[in-house]
């Protein structure tokens, strides 16, 4: 699918809401879904959290994760799936702190990057997204990485 269907099902995410769910598993192969407010950059998807956190351990244990944006009052919801990877990197950190996320990382972690070595970067590629408006029922669009 194109670069067109990316950037759009993208903005739709954004248009939903701030706040994902995102799924992983662990070892005990049971499904974890827990409130998250990734943000973009460029076509990665990166998520601020805890080093260790239940969603970084289940990362290491299974890379597959699923995100799905809350639905709207009329239906419109996005799905995203993708392979994970934390980093807990300075340069990474430093990076990222400043321009690519919409919050204020310091509320979480006021240390700053340097200073801060219980926080790490979830890093989402995302193979395969899908927006439906109003639960389908109005057309289905869906990108594909190739």
């Amino acid at each position: 699918m194109s670069l067109e269907v990316f950037e759009m099902i993208k903005s739709e995410s954004a248009k939903l809401s701030m706040w994902a769910h995102l799924a992983t598993v662990g070892p005990d192969d049971c499904p974890d879904v827990v409130p998250v407010h990734p943000c973009w950059d460029g076509a990665d998807l990166w998520i601020m959290v805890g080093a260790d956190s239940v969603k970084v351990r289940n990362c290491e244990f299974n890379s597959n994760v699923a995100l799905h944006w809350q639905v709207t009052e009329v239906g419109d919801g996005v799905e995203m799936w993708g392979v994970a990877s934390v980093h807990t990197d300075i340069e990474t950190k430093v990076r990222l702190w400043s321009g690519v996320f919409d919050y204020d990382l310091g509320v979480f972690a006021p240390n700053g990057p340097q200073n801060s070595p219980g926080t790490a970067f979830m890093k989402v590629v995302v193979n395969r997204m899908l927006y439906l408006p109003m639960y389908g029922m109005k057309g289905r669009h869906e990108w594909i990485r190739h």
